[in-house]
């Protein structure tokens, strides 16, 4: 079970890149992820209804998420230690070696910057590297063009679509199903702290 963080304490860090990295959920962080699950501009991406959610009720889903099969990260900007957004490989099958992917960047003044990028590639990194996955996919909708933009960047190649299935301002838009290789990916970052250790003269 995550813990609080200390009072003025660096945040644990899973992965560390350039300009974001990867940690933990943090309970005392339960308040700022309801606000992000809480803003329209959010939602309208995710395929979550825009139903108010309470801080009793992201408590709870705090508690499955730490304690469920989906790895959540909490995404941090480096610059200051911000915390920016979550995400998450879900639905992982290691018999199969498949898994899905989900993030969400929340505050509007961090989106559009290459940290989501950024983020999907730590979080490939440990798909890949450290679970040893070889198939990753996620799926968008055709008028998310910021995140189809930033999955594109991030390796990922267009698989197919189900048309007409998310209903947006009064029309009908597909979805866009994407998924990428291992073997299509290079790690940023765990693939030479993972390495075997040199032979030592």
């Amino acid at each position: 079970m995550s813990e609080p963080e200390a009072a003025g304490a660096e945040p644990i860090l899973n992965v560390r890149g350039e300009g974001v990295a990867l940690g933990p959920l943090r309970r005392d962080l339960v308040p700022v992820y309801a606000r992000w699950i809480n803003d329209p501009q959010v939602l309208r991406t995710l395929g979550v209804l825009p139903i108010p959610a309470t801080l009793d009720a992201e408590e709870k889903w705090f508690e499955q998420a730490v304690s469920g099969e989906t790895r959540h990260f909490t995404i941090y900007r480096l610059d200051g230690m911000v915390p920016i957004g979550t995400c998450d490989l879900r639905e992982i099958d290691h018999r199969n070696r498949s898994a899905s992917l989900g993030i969400l960047i929340g505050p509007e003044e961090h989106r559009g910057k290459g940290h989501g990028t950024e983020a999907i590639r730590l979080l490939l990194d440990v798909g890949f590297t450290v679970l040893g996955l070889k198939n990753i996919m996620l799926s968008t909708y055709a008028f998310n063009l910021a995140g189809r933009r930033c999955y594109e960047k991030a390796g990922f190649r267009v698989i197919g679509r189900r048309r007409e299935c998310r209903l947006l301002n009064g029309e009908l838009h597909d979805e866009i199903f994407m998924d990428m290789l291992a073997s299509e990916f290079e790690s940023p970052v765990l693939a030479a702290i993972f390495a075997p250790d040199a032979p030592r003269r």
